[in-house]
């Protein structure tokens, strides 16, 4: 069994027991604690959960779409048949949930996410920072810009990304103000692996350590019977086969790996996992 599921449904355990049910702007009551912390070492293994399956290359295409693409076009990834941005898309009119964002915003999130990054180029600057001088000790990705959040349809929950160098390896903390444990955290987890994995093959680094930083780590209530059935399934899962993220090495440009459907360039091999559990989208 991985490390991740081990650290994730401990997590889970833990706001089960001890969390405290709290009103949000949902309307689906969450049970939360207020703080929540990860560490992984990707060089020893890289995390994806086996208690449940985890759409490993959606996640790394919606990671792509973010940071390679820099885009908030929601069609993008309906081309790709993911469909997880669906219900915060601004509609063909401008609006969204009845507020008008204008039209040359239609079918986006906004001005969020790979909006972000478009516009203060950031993962080009990050690139080519930790190649000019890998004693930086300013490398961070901030997703949270004050300006942009009134024309963003949902501000980013993963929003900050700061990168080190030790040792000749990269390392990355990331920090989260909101977190959807059953939905978001095993598919936020695994994407940002596979970010710092491609952002280490394209510098020439070996990949490090993944810390993860959560404010407000929560279960909807209508997740809880989902997660249940993950803790069973956990505590009789004998899966000795670790899952390894596969980057094609040819690849030397971060904005040339393969972002079609098929997802050529970066696979997830030796995944096994005990099947899906669905679980309900709070809006």
């Amino acid at each position: 069994m991985s490390n991740f599921d081990k650290q994730y449904l401990k997590l889970c355990e833990t706001i089960l027991k001890k969390g405290v049910r709290t009103k949000n702007r949902t309307g689906t009551d969450t049970i939360k604690i207020p703080f929540a912390t990860f560490h992984f070492d990707v060089r020893k293994e890289f995390p994806i959960l086996n208690s449940k399956y985890v759409a490993w290359k959606a996640a790394i295409l919606e990671i792509l779409w973010i940071y390679q693409v820099a885009s908030n076009d929601v069609r993008w990834l309906q081309e790709r048949n993911i469909k997880i941005w669906n219900e915060w898309m601004i509609d063909e009119k401008g609006y969204y949930q009845g507020k008008y964002f204008g039209q040359d915003l239609a079918y986006t999130i906004g001005t969020a996410y790979g909006a972000i990054v478009q516009k203060y180029q950031l993962t080009k600057r990050l690139i080519d920072n930790i190649k000019q001088d890998s004693s930086n000790r300013r490398l961070v990705m901030s997703l949270w810009q004050e300006s942009e959040l009134a024309t963003g349809v949902l501000p980013p929950c993963v929003f900050l990304t700061m990168w080190d160098i030790t040792d000749g390896k990269l390392n990355l903390i990331v920090t989260q103000r909101s977190c959807d444990v059953a939905l978001g955290l095993p598919f936020n987890v695994t994407q940002y692996a596979t970010l710092l994995s491609l952002i280490a093959h394209v510098t020439k680094l070996k990949v490090g350590t993944l810390e993860w930083v959560i404010k407000d780590a929560h279960l909807y209530v209508n997740q809880i019977d989902g997660i249940k059935e993950q803790i069973a399934r956990y505590q009789t899962m004998d899966i000795k086969e670790k899952a390894k993220l596969v980057i094609n090495k040819r690849v030397t440009d971060f904005f040339k790996f393969d972002n079609s459907i098929d997802c050529r360039d970066i696979q997830v091999a030796n995944y096994i996992n005990l099947g899906k559990i669905k679980m309900p989208v709070s809006v």
